[in-house]
């Protein structure tokens, strides 16, 4: 059976959109099938080429309807719906649809409040930095301000997705024959935490690592929240 990803939310300009392809590039470089679901009726389709999932139109509540029904056919797939900002009623409808929920938020004291507002409206989603400051100062005052105001909810907390500039190229009509190296591994770190809260093991080939490299990755990357925030709750 497949499983659902709604990426919903009040706030409009959280990413919503970038995130939703980046979960499914991620997917696709860890063995998974997936597909990134279109349903904000002001973005227009894109193609399928050269990306590692597909991509459907259901932009209509017939069409959402009819992807949903498809994809819980489909054994082993992983669909994920992109909801689209500043609608309450799809919000809710695609939460009654989903296996897990995720909404984005970035570096805001705004975009707080709101995802405030959402966890407590949807008391099984998981808040998810999303466009999370890179410089260390900078950083440092975010993962603070998601502490004090956001610290209630610290085990439905993800990882930050840092600011990517590149991320944008998933966005075109078409991507490139080739995408930078760091947008792929942003991509594969967003899916791994997003498998891990689903219990599903990836299917990536794992090289050898030598002492050093282990050590490397056994460290927090520099844009993880402190500490007893990132969420290590299962689904």
């Amino acid at each position: 059976m497949s499983r659902i990803i709604c990426i919903i939310g009040n706030k409009g300009g959280t990413g919503k959109t970038t995130l939703s392809h980046m979960l499914c590039q991620g997917l696709g470089l860890l063995g998974q099938r997936s597909a990134c679901v279109l349903t904000d009726t002001s973005r227009e389709p894109l193609s399928p080429d050269g990306r590692r999932y597909v991509t459907a139109d259901a932009r209509t509540p017939e069409a959402l309807h009819k992807v949903v029904g498809k994809l819980r056919t489909m054994d082993g797939w992983l669909g994920v719906i992109d909801g689209g900002g500043n609608r309450s009623e799809m919000d809710r409808m695609l939460n009654g649809l989903a296996d897990i929920v995720l909404l984005p938020f970035r570096d805001s004291h705004e975009d707080l409040r709101t995802v405030l507002r959402d966890l407590d409206a949807f008391p099984h989603a998981y808040a998810l930095p999303s466009q999370w400051p890179t410089n260390a100062w900078a950083r440092d005052a975010a993962d603070r301000s998601v502490a004090q105001i956001l610290g209630a909810h610290r085990d439905r907390l993800l990882h930050p997705v840092a600011s990517l500039s590149a991320s944008k190229l998933l966005l075109q009509k078409s991507i490139p024959d080739g995408l930078p190296s760091n947008v792929g591994n942003a991509c594969r770190a967003l899916a791994r935490q997003v498998l891990e809260v689903l219990e599903i093991g990836d299917n990536a080939p794992r090289e050898p690592q030598t002492t050093e490299q282990a050590e490397r990755s056994a460290s927090p990357p520099p844009t993880v929240l402190p500490e007893g925030y990132a969420s290590t709750a299962h689904h």
